[in-house]
């Protein structure tokens, strides 16, 4: 990984070449900024920069020479990656899915949590990086350097350490060893504990602009046509961005059925109501939870197009098209209590509440409601 390999960012690059062109490289680094940005692309971009041996003049890594082939290669013997996983019966190490995260980075360069919970077959889980691995790291930091001047130490989610494994390692952050350097990598250092925060020197990533992210969708082969209104919606964010888009026909059936729920209640045809509340219940839980989610998004969207501020809005063509129209039915009389009746179904959906009844509720609320 080169610097010329993250899109974007620029200001930042040229910082992290000055800290190594210097020699001042500071013993922690908190790469930190939401989710979806390069963060995680730019610190492996740093450690193949500090490890190279042979930079080029326009200040990047070489990516020939053997520190470089063993970065490509996650094979780097004083480099260690250290990141959240889901605790197996005896162990709980990084080390146990090296070669998961090796094909999750090559998969999922900008670092989606989720596609990592697929990875690990453990969707519904919440992975953390736990004592034993900070014991690990202890044990392996001890080693002198063999190849490089300095171990360096990426670490994917510090946020998801345990208490326990964050004390574990304070003190090595707090005095560390005169040739390790940790790159922390975060996307939300709010929930670091704070005395490891307060001993590291942070970066701020800020989020791509959609023109960057138009670029980058483009880069990987979307058609230009199809990435401006993707772009709007996922604010920076690349992870996002690509969910948008695979997700495409899904959201054209929400947006359809959204579509369908309004129009007829509008016209308070409650037969086909009863049929729409059993077709959108086929969705499964899931599939219905994240309609109303996409539901909300959009009542919310028709009260604020009232505005007149195209930049508050993240709708697609279609969708702007219909809430054109749509949206005189929205206003301050009835948002608050559409919104509180979306929620209220979503959260009776999660608990299993059989999903005929709950959208067939909903549907007859929304025809009182668009009458206000």
């Amino acid at each position: 990984m080169r610097f010329a390999d993250v899109p974007g960012h620029e200001a930042e690059k040229q910082r992290l070449r000055d800290m190594a062109d210097n020699g001042r490289i500071p013993h922690a680094l908190l790469f930190e900024g939401r989710s979806g940005s390069g963060k995680f692309m730019l610190a492996r971009a740093f450690a193949s920069y500090i490890h190279c041996t042979d930079r080029t003049p326009d200040g990047d890594s070489c990516g020939r020479c053997a520190a470089c082939r063993q970065m490509d290669e996650f094979s780097h013997i004083d480099t260690l990656y250290s990141f959240p996983v889901v605790k197996k019966k005896n162990s709980a190490l990084s080390d146990d899915y090296a070669a998961e995260f090796r094909e999750f980075l090559s998969e999922s360069p900008f670092m989606d949590l989720e596609r990592w919970l697929v990875k690990l077959d453990k969707i519904n889980s919440q992975p953390q990086i736990y004592v034993e691995e900070g014991n690990e790291l202890l044990r392996r930091l001890t080693f002198m350097t063999r190849r490089s001047r300095y171990k360096t130490v990426l670490m994917w989610l510090p946020e998801r350490m345990k208490e326990e494994t964050a004390n574990k390692l304070l003190k090595l952050v707090e005095e560390p060893f005169s040739d390790t350097i940790f790159l922390m990598v975060s996307n939300d250092s709010r929930l670091i504990l704070p005395t490891i925060y307060s001993r590291t020197q942070r970066i701020n990533i800020p989020r791509y602009s959609d023109n960057e992210l138009c670029g980058i969708l483009i880069e990987k082969g979307f058609e230009e046509a199809d990435v401006a209104d993707v772009a709007r919606q996922a604010e920076g964010n690349v992870n996002l961005a690509l969910k948008l888009i695979n997700e495409s026909e899904e959201h054209k059936k929400f947006f359809n059925l959204f579509v369908e729920l309004m129009r007829k209640s509008y016209g308070r045809k409650v037969s086909e109501l009863r049929e729409w509340s059993v077709e959108t219940a086929s969705l499964g839980r899931e599939g219905c939870m994240r309609f109303i989610d996409y539901s909300t998004r959009l009542v919310r969207e028709s009260f604020v197009s009232h505005l007149n501020v195209d930049e508050l809005l993240t709708m697609s063509r279609t969708e702007r098209d219909f809430i054109s129209k749509f949206s005189p039915f929205i206003n301050e009389r009835n948002v608050e209590d559409i919104i509180k009746l979306m929620d209220t179904a979503r959260r009776d959906i999660a608990a299993n509440v059989n999903s005929k009844i709950v959208f067939f509720n909903v549907a007859i609320r929304i025809i009182m409601l668009l009458r206000r």
